[in-house]
């Protein structure tokens, strides 16, 4: 009889989000929000930071915190004042749905404030997956996984090389990817997420693969194929 195959083994995921979190903690960036864990702070910082650079974002962040403090501030205010609050950042939509939003957490009696949970958040007004797994994450500390256009990068290249983010099977497979690899609590996913959105923004960029200082390299689908691949011919 032919031997069996021996079966794939498993993805290791504990070790990738171990070294993230060690890499995070000596390389990640001191970013406002992060040091806060109000939802209404976070979802501000989380809109803003939508197809907006980082620098462009933090002197933005704290004038319009100080113009709104409260999601009350937003919901009292009438949307031309939220939208010329945002003025500079564009996409005005943002704006107009987190004022949208105030609204609704002001006026529905179901809600005493943003919600914790990703499934709740979504039924807000321009909350799609990624900003309601950030929020819940970020502000909550909820164990739940979140993919932006920096973490779909990472995991396609770590684990899923052939995935593409942009079908809607590649996307779901990389949604599942990102659950399996959260670490087991909530605190500890907290800086899993944050290190590898930082990863992505930092050393697994779109450009430039870093390989050579990334803390998963030895884990990486992509690095480890491109090592075995043959030199291209001269």
């Amino acid at each position: 009889m032919p031997p069996k195959p021996r079966p794939s083994p498993a993805p290791p995921y504990a070790e990738f989000s171990r070294r993230l979190r060690r890499w995070f903690q000596k390389h990640g960036r001191d970013l406002p929000w992060r040091q806060t864990r109000d939802p209404y702070r976070v979802l501000v910082s989380e809109l803003m930071l939508q197809q907006t650079q980082v620098s462009r974002v933090i002197d933005y962040y704290h004038d319009f915190l100080e113009t709104f403090p409260t999601l009350d501030h937003v919901a009292d205010a009438p949307p031309s004042r939220v939208t010329k609050a945002w003025a500079g950042l564009g996409y005005y939509a943002r704006a107009r749905n987190l004022h949208k939003l105030a609204r609704e957490i002001r006026d529905n009696e179901e809600y005493d404030t943003l919600p914790a949970e990703p499934t709740a958040l979504r039924r807000l007004p321009g909350v799609g997956a990624y900003t309601a797994g950030a929020v819940a994450s970020f502000a909550f500390e909820r164990r739940t996984p979140l993919v932006d256009t920096n973490v779909a990068r990472v995991l396609r290249r770590v684990f899923a090389p052939e995935a593409d983010p942009k079908t809607t099977a590649g996307s779901k497979a990389i949604w599942v990817i990102a659950e399996q690899a959260l670490p087991r609590t909530g605190k500890a996913s907290w800086t899993h997420n944050q290190a590898v959105m930082e990863l992505g923004a930092l050393v697994c960029t779109a450009r430039i693969k870093r390989c050579e200082v990334c803390p998963v390299d030895t884990l990486c689908a992509t690095r480890q194929g491109e090592k075995s691949s043959p030199p291209p011919a001269r």
